[in-house]
């Protein structure tokens, strides 16, 4: 009797193991069909040593996020296809480093983009997204260290879009720059953020495929030097920092914030484009690199070898940006190094010290000797177009604080008074709306031009950015 217990009990465990062993091996190939068909399971966590130099223990940002409020970044495909042709176009525009492109908001009730890949085209030969061939190569509007932008276009639709084609090299791999870049853009639907259409893989070459933007700030501002129009500046500056809320608000800084990476529209959209130096700072894995942001925009606590930084480091990107604008030459145009860029910001702002910068004398590259003692200015003895704009000098100020935690966030940006006199209804958009479908808001004529008439991108490319500055 206990043999045949003891023969039945070994079968069902044996039958038990068995099922185990079919399960498993199911769920191993389900797994393994998901990583082989989904661009974004490529592996930041194997990028080489040597594409992640600067990067070093633990993240301790300035602004500590609740456990309750830590958001993942979005990697999955979203069911917006912006190619997908509306029912009511509305045009939106924007480009990659320079280069440009065209958009517009989706129709209620459209497939699926997935759907749609494998049920459009009625000919096997017909352009598909996602393939190569689908588009045209118009002009090469500029190059990088790793990539190649190019204006472009459509071959199912027509449309013009820019092409960051980054070259793939067998021994280093992806670039951790182009990862990180398709993977936040694919989750940012923003009026203000660069639209990201396509992304095509092959074996020598990933592409991103964005909408196409007519111009960049930089551009603009050279076109017209001595300063743009105060009311063009009031809805340029609304527009970046409506931008810049959307992405802090889902704990992702910009970190490379200068005029070449805001691309503008025929229409005056101002949109960000270049990622490939974003991070999102909920993810605390490594210190941030202080080898970010150009010169001219960077922060004293970052040229002072900070790594510990937040939201704040893009706000004194946009100061740097206000006060160009407005007064038509750059905030602080470090000729030489690091040093002479921030004795061009203490000669303006003060040399810091623990009372006006508690913690400064722990930053590794601050030396007090090393420095000219400076006592603060007001703004305006620097710039002087800033007192011509109501509460212009204010806003400045509060963006321009050495310290920090004292630098005014994105959102409380959009509430300044500075911003009083815009429609009550700029404030009330969808993130996806542009704010020239609020009537009566558009572009001033800037001197000397017509309206709507913004110049043409420079033949040589200018504003392709690499990964270092």
């Amino acid at each position: 009797m206990c043999a045949m217990i003891d023969s039945q009990s070994a079968e069902k465990i044996s039958r038990m193991k068995k099922l185990r062993r079919t399960l498993s091996e199911s769920f191993g190939r389900i797994a393994l069909k998901k990583e082989e068909s989904s661009f974004d399971e490529i592996c930041v966590t194997k990028m080489s040593t040597r594409n992640c130099q600067g990067m070093d223990s633990v993240i301790k940002p300035l602004d500590t996020i609740p456990e309750d409020k830590k958001v993942r970044v979005q990697r999955t495909q979203s069911s917006f296809d912006p190619f997908e042709k509306p029912a009511n176009q509305v045009k939106r525009v924007h480009s990659e480093n320079n280069a440009c492109i065209t958009a517009r908001t989706g129709s209620a009730g459209k497939e699926s983009p997935k759907v749609r890949r494998h049920s459009s085209p009625s000919s096997p030969t017909s352009p598909k997204f996602g393939k190569a061939d689908s588009y045209e190569k118009l002009e090469k509007l500029g190059e990088g260290s790793y990539a190649t932008v190019y204006k472009g276009k459509s071959k199912v639709n027509g449309k013009l879009v820019a092409l960051k084609v980054i070259r793939l090299q067998e021994e280093e791999g992806t670039p951790f720059t182009a990862i990180r870049e398709a993977s936040l853009l694919k989750g940012l639907k923003h009026a203000n953020i660069v639209l990201l259409h396509d992304i095509i893989h092959t074996k020598e070459t990933l592409t991103l495929v964005f909408e196409y933007v007519h111009t960049d700030l930089c551009q603009y501002m050279d076109k017209h030097p001595g300063g743009l129009h105060p009311e063009n500046v009031k809805l340029l500056l609304f527009q970046l920092l409506r931008g810049l809320s959307y992405i802090h608000q889902r704990y992702i800084l910009h970190r490379d914030l200068k005029p070449q990476n805001l691309l503008i529209s025929d229409t005056g959209e101002l949109k960000l484009a270049d990622f490939g130096l974003a991070r999102a700072k909920s993810v605390p894995s490594h210190t941030y690199s202080n080898e970010v942001v150009t010169l001219w925009y960077r922060p004293p606590d970052v040229l002072l070898g900070s790594t510990e930084y937040s939201t704040c480091l893009d706000m004194w990107g946009v100061g740097c940006i206000f006060v160009e604008m407005i007064q038509g030459v750059a905030a602080f145009p470090g000729m030489k190094d690091i040093q002479d860029q921030l004795e061009r910001i203490f000669l303006v702002l003060g040399t810091p010290n623990e009372d006006t910068w508690p913690g400064v004398h722990s930053l590794p590259h601050f030396k007090p000797e090393h420095f000219t003692h400076y006592s603060p200015k007001s703004l305006r003895q620097a710039w002087n177009k800033l007192s011509y704009v109501a509460h212009a000098e204010d806003l400045a100020s509060k963006l321009l604080q050495c310290f920090p935690k004292n630098r005014l966030s994105a959102q409380a940006a959009l509430s300044h008074e500075y911003f009083s006199d815009l429609p009550p209804r700029l404030w009330e958009l969808t993130d996806m709306s542009s704010i020239f479908t609020v009537p009566n808001v558009r572009l001033q004529p800037e001197s000397g031009e017509s309206m709507r008439v913004f110049g043409k991108t420079n033949s040589h490319g200018k504003g392709v950015s690499n990964s270092k500055h």
